[in-house]
């Protein structure tokens, strides 16, 4: 069994990698290639937190793969991940399992991949600003992959609270730095998405983070956060203004997200207004944006067939790489 931790990881595999790796993803999904049943969510309210176990598999892969992921959000106070994970990899000829990853950094890959995914798919070919709403444990990768996806001159970066915002910018800015964007701390959520081409929005906000009137034409929008259905980080009256509504997976997302589960039960929107999946977009089965003053709105949830492309991939790579602990 190869143990490979968040060092490991980043040696052999990149949010490029990882954007690539849930577009394939996508596309298993919409092709129903991969056995993933909806994720088994224990919560845990004492903690304002849950546990959730994230099963997969592929059959032409021959791979299968379990995430344990626990969401407690009051761990960004105490300087500790707030969505804590392991994947274990499984070989699908043996059921062995080959590989434990850490699953914190997957997900965080993954799931920043998401929007990556979308607005390479999506946003428009030119784009200056992005906006990132959000500096916790997902957030770094979210940015990561809104700048992989198009040369930005600047994201501007919005939390509650302004301290921490400033030194996850400060952060990024070092870190990031050969993308050559401009990072910067804003006080306000309306600094953040003035004129923004991009939007990422990555809180467990129960109200919305944004005011959807004052959204741009043009803007590609990803909701990362709404994983449960008392969440809405997204205005609801952005649904009306958005030309396009595109999930990772329609029926994760109606099965938990509030940022479409409410304004569904609030009659802002009907089932008519959704486009579809990302995935039959990268398939070339579902329209795209068709012009540069178009709306557009992507939901994700997640979905395990993200978690076993990329750890079926970073995997290959660490065994060809030499990286990582066999563990026997």
């Amino acid at each position: 069994m190869l143990l490979l931790s968040r060092e490991d990881i980043k040696k052999v595999f990149s949010i490029k990698d990882a954007i690539e790796a849930d577009k394939k993803a996508f596309q298993l999904v919409v092709d129903g290639k991969c056995d993933s049943p909806l994720r088994t969510n224990i919560q845990a309210p004492k903690y304002d937190g849950c546990f959730l176990f994230m099963p997969a598999y592929v059959e032409e892969m021959d791979t299968a793969s379990v995430k344990i992921v626990n969401i407690f959000p009051h761990n960004i106070d105490n300087g500790i991940p707030s969505s804590p994970a392991q994947v274990l990899l499984i070989d699908g000829k043996t059921g062995v399992v080959i590989s434990v990853l850490d699953g914190t950094y997957v997900t965080q890959l993954r799931t920043g991949a998401a929007s990556g995914a979308a607005f390479d798919v999506l946003a428009k070919k030119e784009c200056r600003i992005g906006a990132l709403i959000g500096t916790g444990g997902q957030a770094a990768t979210q940015l990561e992959a809104m700048i992989a996806a198009r040369k930005l001159e600047e994201v501007r970066v919005f939390d509650l609270n302004y301290d921490r915002t400033a030194a996850f910018a400060e952060r990024m800015q070092e870190e990031l730095k050969d993308y050559g964007t401009r990072i910067v701390a804003v006080k306000s959520s309306d600094e953040a998405i003035d004129d923004a081409d991009l939007l990422i929005t990555v809180t467990p906000s129960s109200k919305p983070v944004f005011d959807g009137t004052k959204i741009k034409k043009g803007c590609t929008i990803s909701c990362v956060g709404a994983y449960q259905h008392h969440m809405q980080e997204m205005d609801p009256a952005i649904l009306p203004r958005a030309s396009k509504i595109y999930f990772d997976s329609e029926e994760a997302v109606l099965s938990e997200s509030g940022d479409i589960l409410i304004p569904l039960e609030e009659g802002i929107i009907t089932k008519d207004d959704f486009t579809g999946d990302l995935g039959n977009v990268i398939k070339g089965e579902l329209v795209g944006r068709e012009n540069d003053d178009e709306i557009i709105v992507f939901e994700t949830v997640g979905v395990a067939t993200q978690d076993l492309v990329a750890a079926r991939e970073i995997y290959d790579k660490a065994v060809a790489a030499g990286v990582g602990i066999n563990w026997a």
